[in-house]
């Protein structure tokens, strides 16, 4: 099993350096890389090529590409919208939140993994975080309670789309899908005796991914409602 990294870049602020390149270039030309290339296809070289700059000059700026994937990460991150309109009840600000989670790890796969191997101290992420955790505590919650509620729900909504992306990006045609499905169950059917509960209530044929995954978030968010003052 890996070690956690002992450290991050944000625990170094950035130095003035030589207006060519900044933190700020490199995570958005990072991103761009990633939205194509994935986790495992991030070089330092085929980043310094998007940046039209040598390879060694991003040496100036990050000590390796762990760096850059912090940079990225906290980069998307950034396209949550944080304003709350005034008087929104909790529940439907953490929704809003997180719906908006969802949308941004759909559109930068890579967002999940990165997520869940680096600590998340970049300042959007901290900001988000602000948010999430003064919502929770505006609720009532404070303590493990509250750490627990936002490991909960960040985990889920990282799960999701985490496993969403996946799928879609095997699954690309909608027939075959309908296909695989329909021989899944099928092959359900089949298992009936042994299987009984799993034969009457798994809905195979179902692939509404925004409805499932709002349903689910409901299911969260009546638990921890539920717990409120206990």
């Amino acid at each position: 099993m890996p070690r956690p990294r002992p450290s991050t870049i944000w625990f170094s602020p950035e130095r003035p350096r030589k207006p060519r390149l900044s933190r700020e270039r490199i995570a958005r030309a990072a991103v761009a890389l990633l939205d194509v290339e994935g986790v495992a296809g991030l070089s330092m070289r085929r980043l310094a090529a998007r940046l039209d700059a040598g390879t060694m000059s991003l040496y100036e700026y990050v000590a390796g590409k762990e760096d850059v994937f912090d940079l990225a990460a906290d980069e998307a991150v950034a396209e949550i919208d944080l304003d709350i309109p005034d008087g929104m009840p909790w529940r439907e600000a953490l929704t809003r939140q997180l719906v908006q989670s969802r949308d941004v790890m759909r559109r930068h796969p890579w967002l999940p993994t990165l997520m869940a191997t680096r600590p998340m101290l970049g300042p959007h992420a901290l900001a988000r975080s602000e948010v999430f955790h003064s919502l929770l505590v505006e609720a009532g919650l404070e303590g493990p309670r509250l750490t627990a509620a936002v490991g909960t729900l960040t985990y889920y909504v990282q799960g999701y789309a985490a496993m969403e992306s996946t799928w879609r990006s095997r699954m690309r045609d909608s027939a075959a899908e309908a296909e695989l499905r329909r021989r899944a169950r099928e092959h359900l059917d089949r298992q009936r005796e042994s299987h009984p509960t799993l034969a009457r209530h798994t809905r195979l044929d179902d692939a509404d991914f925004d409805g499932s995954f709002m349903l689910g978030l409901e299911i969260v968010l009546d638990g921890i409602e539920a717990g409120l003052g206990t």
